[in-house]
């Protein structure tokens, strides 16, 4: 596939080309352009051109198009998703269903576009108003990680249309050609050219140039910490406006008067989606003393459910992971714990055999008796490798989930309502689930605090992070003669 420019596919100007490899076989499934500075200068230029017109187009039909460009990806959901599975490895259902989740995040954020108004105080000065109104930032450069490409792009794209903006998309070189799918059907919905622009190549080459050029007013990121540091301190040259969802080190906290078996499903099941590759996943585990055995067992019980394999090919809860260096992290993580004398009582050791062999194929890994000074425990895993703890005292549990540079989300299972809440309301995360986990909600806000990232994207707290407020001073003859 080639890039997608001011409406048009368009090759690098280079000429030079990247495989998308599918992790599963090491098959090559497409080839995308390995664009540089050129190509990324060329579609912020086109996107700056159609800001001018898009920017004055009638909300109405702002969000017409974007409902529009949200049924076309039901329509298409699993041609989009059978590309999405080739290019990552995800179950295809899991990938459907993010295509589809993603259409109706673009229906929430057109009914909030058509919800915003500006404002007039009441002055009671003759002659005199002041009007706050709010106008978009200008063209935007959205970058999204290979995990959930359509979904983490939609909490940007979706948010800065309706806001006005126009948008230059890089996608992860893993996971291009989805993102390549989902511009040409927003020119399939009717949007007009330039305001949906999508670039390939690497990030130090043609991300961090568009980060840097002058154009641009504001750069959305989801990624990892460090490189979201450095497009921060990248962006504050031109006082570029920034939305980062960075990395997370995600606690869960199992008190003795929890659910066990609730608690154990729901971990299981979201520690080791997507086999693991998600920032808000639950990284480690503390449970209170006197259900520690009994938490471990009903876990290992529910992990035992969730078979590997090639998810195109068969049905499976778990595909590869999505490259090498991603593979080596959790290998990293497990070595770490076994050295330290950890228990590996799940998984632990790279898959192999026919169905295998070509891909990096890792089982969810339960790690138990993890202590604080274990990898697992403390860094971002970004894998199937689940760090499982034991406490004594609640707020040792709490601190010890605190004890981290991270704070994007944390989990909580207790039936005492109280003790969950004030838990709940302790821990440093931008979101915390009490007594399940589910997906985040479309119109709630979702992001980090501490190093797990600045601002908020979904709902109408999305949008107003691609809208500057304005305020106009209006003086007139207030008499009647």
């Amino acid at each position: 596939m080639e890039m997608f420019i001011d409406g048009q596919w368009t090759a690098a100007q280079s000429g030079a080309r990247a495989n998308v490899m599918d992790p599963a076989t090491g098959e090559v499934v497409d080839t995308v352009p390995l664009g540089e500075a050129g190509d990324g200068d060329l579609a912020i230029r086109a996107a700056a051109k159609a800001f001018a017109t898009w920017r004055v187009t009638a909300v109405m039909e702002r969000a017409r198009l974007q409902k529009r460009a949200a049924q076309l990806m039901r329509d298409r959901a699993r041609e989009i998703g059978t590309i999405l599975t080739r290019e990552l490895g995800r179950p295809l259902a899991g990938t459907v269903l993010e295509v589809q989740r993603s259409a109706d995040l673009l229906d929430v954020y057109a009914e909030e576009g058509l919800r915003l108004k500006a404002q007039m105080p009441l002055t009671a000065i003759a002659g005199e108003k002041v009007i706050v109104t709010r106008e978009p930032v200008g063209v935007v450069v959205a970058i999204a990680p290979f995990n959930y490409p359509i979904t983490l792009l939609t909490f940007k794209l979706g948010a800065a249309l309706i806001a006005g903006c126009t948008v230059v998309a890089k996608p992860a070189l893993d996971t291009p050609l989805s993102t390549l799918m989902l511009a040409g059907l927003f020119h399939d919905a009717g949007f007009p050219a330039g305001c949906f622009n999508v670039v390939t190549g690497r990030g130090r080459g043609i991300g961090m140039s568009m980060v840097e050029h002058p154009i641009p007013r504001k750069v959305a990121f989801t990624g990892g910490t460090e490189a979201g540091k450095a497009i921060a301190a990248a962006a504050a040259g031109t006082m570029k406006r920034v939305t980062l969802e960075l990395g997370g080190q995600c606690p869960a906290i199992v008190c003795a008067d929890g659910d066990i078996a609730v608690a154990a499903a729901a971990i299981a099941r979201h520690a080791f989606s997507n086999s693991g590759q998600f920032c808000y996943r639950v990284n480690r585990v503390y449970v209170e003393r006197p259900v520690y055995e009994t938490f471990l067992k009903e876990l290992v019980a529910q992990v035992a459910k969730l078979d590997v394999g090639n998810c195109l090919t068969s049905s499976c809860a778990l595909g590869p992971l999505v490259n090498e260096e991603i593979y080596r992290n959790s290998e990293k993580q497990i070595a770490d714990a076994r050295a330290k004398g950890a228990r590996i009582i799940s998984g632990g050791d790279r898959l192999t055999g026919e169905g295998y062999d070509k891909g990096w194929f890792m089982p969810p890994t339960v790690i138990a008796d993890a202590t604080d000074r274990m990898l697992v425990m403390t860094e971002e895993t970004f894998g199937p490798v689940l760090g499982v703890a034991a406490f004594d005292d609640r707020a040792e549990a709490l601190a010890r989930a605190n004890d981290t540079p991270y704070g994007l989300a944390g989990f909580v299972f207790s039936r005492n309502v109280a003790a969950a809440l004030t838990m709940a309301e302790g821990i440093e995360a931008g979101s915390v689930w009490v007594n399940n986990i589910h997906r985040s909600n479309h119109d709630v806000p979702f992001g980090g605090m501490k190093e797990s990232g600045v601002g908020r994207e979904k709902g109408r707290y999305g949008i107003d992070a691609y809208l500057e407020y304005k305020t106009i001073y209006l003086s007139y003859d207030a008499s009647l003669g």
